[in-house]
């Protein structure tokens, strides 16, 4: 029997793919042109985006790489999906991936870094970002987070004669290794209890409605205790890979030994696909196991969001305070799984959707100013206008005040299913951690209005239009909570 592929559902990581094909001969043939690397990298990405325009506005979900009914079962299983999860998931990456490109072409042009090698491996962690959210079985779900991880090594380094950046690089591939190799062994032990890879039979595997092979009849009750271990182990892999606690120390020490591109990259496209696979596993093969995991996201959302506020407190960096911040702001996106449900997994979305505009725009100042001490800061209001008020609107939506709106609907939103969801202790805990963030937050928006240099501040055109993609891309999530509420099914 010939597999049916379907193109239009796989068109935007094959365009991906293809693009970082096409770079590498372009850097082959005509090396001393980066600029046109660049516009072909951003090209392959506008084009990317539009096929996920035009799959959302279609009607349904669609689905390839499937089993068919007569081998796989009574109903079709299928490795790869695009609904509404998937869609809001590869919209926010490659609307990322256009900011962090521009971004990529204001550092490459310092010197010092091979542009071929950086497109292709910018070019293949977004073939992964856009392909995870879509992996219905556990081994694409697998090779599509290391695709996301593997390339980010190597960018990291690539900023040869730093040692920074090479310390940042083997943390972070130390970190990674370490992480993989623990969601293997989970992912390993769930595979040799219910006999599958695919997540909707794991569902029903673990959820009671299907027996697992070798069993009499379904495990309604009484799963083996290995099952819990497995759980376990699974996420703990995720934690590593969205830097939560206790798994969190690599975090500041890599963004900041990374160039700021790359901390772009690993806060928002890489932390988004970490979500994107903790909540596949979670909610879409796990969900009948969610009184096992569910108490242990609780407390590992409680103490990310604790632990990375009071490290944030203590930062005089630039780029520490926003590691730690997304430290912190990853507990806020995990504490309404701690509840379960489906509009709880949506409320998670909708405020990491908001979070990575935010950050994104973050970290673009921070790039076009260049600094890196917050008391260099100082006066940018009076400098740059443009650059120190798009500063000053994305740190207010982060703590979540007005007229920061897009920040706090999103942190209205998690308190509403925290507290419906009956566990008023997290409530409690999100809302002291609201207030912390709230003093460093300040502190940094205070200095962007504060007397200080009036120097005029010059930076490439590239890094400007980062930063207005970016501002861009803020303003318009700030209107679309409840879009992002309304669309972020899973099938």
């Amino acid at each position: 029997m010939i597999q049916q592929i379907d193109y239009f559902v796989i068109a935007p990581p094959l365009v991906l793919a293809l693009t970082a094909a096409l770079v590498l001969l372009l850097d082959a043939f005509l090396p001393s042109r980066p600029l046109l690397s660049g516009l072909l990298t951003l090209a392959g990405v506008v084009i990317a985006a539009g096929f996920v325009v035009a799959q959302a506005l279609g009607t349904g979900s669609r689905s390839t790489f499937c089993v068919p009914r007569n081998l796989g079962g009574t109903a079709m299983t299928c490795s790869f999906v695009a609904d509404g999860f998937t869609l809001v998931f590869a919209g926010l990456v490659l609307v990322a991936a256009a900011v962090v490109v521009l971004m990529s072409m204001t550092e490459l042009a310092r010197g010092g870094i091979p542009v071929g090698e950086w497109y292709f491996l910018l070019l293949c962690t977004l073939v992964g970002a856009v392909s995870l959210p879509a992996s219905r079985d556990l081994i694409m779900l697998v090779v599509a987070l290391e695709l996301v991880s593997l390339p980010v090594f190597a960018l990291t380094a690539l900023k040869r004669y730093d040692g920074r950046s090479s310390e940042a690089a083997v943390k972070l591939f130390v970190v990674s290794v370490v992480s993989t190799a623990i969601m293997l062994f989970g992912v390993s032990l769930l595979y040799g209890i219910a006999g599958t890879v695919y997540l909707s039979r794991l569902s029903g595997v673990f959820g009671g409605q299907v027996a697992a092979p070798g069993a009499p009849e379904a495990m309604s009750e009484g799963l083996p205790a290995v099952v819990t271990v497995g759980v376990v182990l699974v996420v703990a892999g995720f934690a590593f890979k969205i830097a939560a606690v206790p798994f969190h120390a690599w975090a500041a020490d890599v963004y900041q030994g990374a160039p700021i591109p790359v901390a772009a990259l690993l806060s928002v496209i890489s932390k988004a696909s970490g979500f994107a696979g903790l909540i596949l596993v979670l909610v879409a093969a796990l969900g009948g196991q969610a009184g096992t995991w569910a108490p242990i996201v609780g407390i590992v959302a409680a103490l990310t969001m604790t632990v990375g506020n009071l490290l944030a407190m203590r930062q005089r960096s630039a780029v520490r305070l926003l590691a730690w911040s997304s430290v912190a702001q990853s507990g806020y996106i995990l504490a309404p799984l701690a509840v379960t449900g489906e509009s709880a997994v949506r409320s998670s979305i909708a405020y990491l959707v908001i979070y990575a505009a935010m950050n994104l725009g973050a970290f673009t100042v921070v790039m076009l100013v260049s600094r890196t001490e917050l008391d260099d800061y100082r006066g940018l209001v009076f400098r740059r206008p443009a650059a120190g008020l798009a500063l000053a609107f994305c740190l207010i939506c982060l703590a979540g005040l007005p007229p920061g709106l897009a920040g706090l609907f999103a942190k209205v939103f998690v308190f509403r299913e925290i507290v419906a969801g009956g566990a008023g202790w997290l409530a409690l805990v999100m809302a002291v951690n609201t207030v912390i963030g709230l003093y460093y937050y300040a502190v940094w928006t205070a200095r962007l209005f504060a007397p200080g240099d009036r120097a005029p501040l010059r930076a490439p055109a590239t890094a400007w239009y980062a930063m207005g993609v970016a501002v861009v891309a803020a303003v318009l999530f700030s209107f679309a909570p409840q879009l992002v509420l309304d669309v972020s099914s899973l099938s």
